[in-house]
Protein backbone atom coordinates (compact mmCIF):
# COMPACT_ATOMS: atom_id res chain seq x y z
CA UNK A 1 0.00 0.00 0.00
CA UNK A 2 1.47 3.29 -1.30
CA UNK A 3 1.08 6.12 1.56
CA UNK A 4 1.46 9.87 1.46
CA UNK A 5 2.45 12.07 4.09
CA UNK A 6 0.31 14.80 5.54
CA UNK A 7 0.78 17.23 8.21
CA UNK A 8 -2.16 17.19 11.36
CA UNK A 9 -2.16 19.54 14.03
CA UNK A 10 -3.67 17.93 17.20
CA UNK A 11 -4.14 19.02 20.71
CA UNK A 12 -1.95 18.36 23.30
CA UNK A 13 -4.26 15.90 25.24
CA UNK A 14 -5.03 14.37 22.27
CA UNK A 15 -0.78 13.95 21.28
CA UNK A 16 -0.16 12.34 24.85
CA UNK A 17 -3.08 9.66 24.49
CA UNK A 18 -1.52 8.94 21.31
CA UNK A 19 2.08 8.50 22.34
CA UNK A 20 0.65 6.43 24.96
CA UNK A 21 -0.93 4.02 22.81
CA UNK A 22 2.20 3.68 20.76
CA UNK A 23 4.02 2.81 24.09
CA UNK A 24 1.31 0.16 25.48
CA UNK A 25 -0.48 -1.61 22.31
CA UNK A 26 0.86 -2.80 19.21
CA UNK A 27 1.23 0.35 16.80
CA UNK A 28 4.76 0.58 15.65
CA UNK A 29 4.59 4.47 15.21
CA UNK A 30 2.59 7.63 15.42
CA UNK A 31 1.46 7.30 11.98
CA UNK A 32 -0.14 3.44 12.13
CA UNK A 33 -1.82 4.26 15.12
CA UNK A 34 -3.62 7.88 13.25
CA UNK A 35 -4.04 5.97 9.61
CA UNK A 36 -5.74 2.55 11.77
CA UNK A 37 -7.70 4.91 14.00
CA UNK A 38 -8.72 7.46 10.77
CA UNK A 39 -9.76 3.76 8.74
CA UNK A 40 -11.82 2.79 11.65
CA UNK A 41 -13.68 6.23 11.46
CA UNK A 42 -14.45 5.93 8.44
CA UNK A 43 -15.66 2.64 8.33
CA UNK A 44 -18.05 3.40 11.60
CA UNK A 45 -19.51 6.63 9.60
CA UNK A 46 -20.14 4.24 6.40
CA UNK A 47 -21.77 1.67 8.22
CA UNK A 48 -24.08 4.12 10.40
CA UNK A 49 -24.71 6.01 6.55
CA UNK A 50 -25.67 2.44 5.33
CA UNK A 51 -28.31 1.84 8.54
CA UNK A 52 -29.60 5.12 8.04
CA UNK A 53 -30.24 4.04 4.53
CA UNK A 54 -31.70 0.89 4.91
CA UNK A 55 -33.76 2.78 7.94
CA UNK A 56 -35.62 4.73 5.14
CA UNK A 57 -37.02 1.18 3.60
CA UNK A 58 -40.64 0.19 4.10
CA UNK A 59 -40.99 -3.33 5.05
CA UNK A 60 -43.91 -3.99 3.90
CA UNK A 61 -43.09 -2.69 0.17
CA UNK A 62 -39.82 -4.56 0.29
CA UNK A 63 -41.42 -7.51 1.36
CA UNK A 64 -44.41 -7.71 -1.39
CA UNK A 65 -41.30 -6.65 -4.00
CA UNK A 66 -39.47 -9.81 -2.72
CA UNK A 67 -42.73 -12.19 -2.80
CA UNK A 68 -43.30 -10.75 -6.26
CA UNK A 69 -39.37 -11.47 -7.29
CA UNK A 70 -40.51 -15.53 -6.21
CA UNK A 71 -43.59 -15.79 -8.08
CA UNK A 72 -41.86 -14.30 -10.96
CA UNK A 73 -39.28 -16.65 -11.17
CA UNK A 74 -39.98 -19.64 -8.54
CA UNK A 75 -37.47 -21.98 -10.63
CA UNK A 76 -34.84 -19.90 -9.03
CA UNK A 77 -35.61 -20.97 -5.28
CA UNK A 78 -36.41 -25.00 -6.02
CA UNK A 79 -35.87 -26.86 -3.71
CA UNK A 80 -34.08 -28.97 -5.59
CA UNK A 81 -31.25 -25.84 -6.45
CA UNK A 82 -30.84 -26.25 -2.53
CA UNK A 83 -30.37 -30.71 -2.70
CA UNK A 84 -33.43 -30.55 -0.41
CA UNK A 85 -37.16 -32.19 -1.12
CA UNK A 86 -38.65 -29.22 0.48
CA UNK A 87 -37.29 -25.86 2.02
CA UNK A 88 -39.04 -22.08 3.13
CA UNK A 89 -38.65 -18.90 1.55
CA UNK A 90 -36.89 -17.85 4.24
CA UNK A 91 -34.15 -20.38 3.75
CA UNK A 92 -34.13 -19.70 0.40
CA UNK A 93 -33.53 -15.90 0.79
CA UNK A 94 -30.50 -16.41 3.50
CA UNK A 95 -28.88 -19.12 0.79
CA UNK A 96 -28.85 -17.08 -2.12
CA UNK A 97 -28.00 -13.76 0.43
Amino acid sequence: MSATKVAISLDDAVLRQLDKLVKTRPFRSRSQTVQEAVSEKINRLDRTALAKECAKLDAKSEQAMADAGIAADPTRFSARRFGRKSISTEEQLLKLG
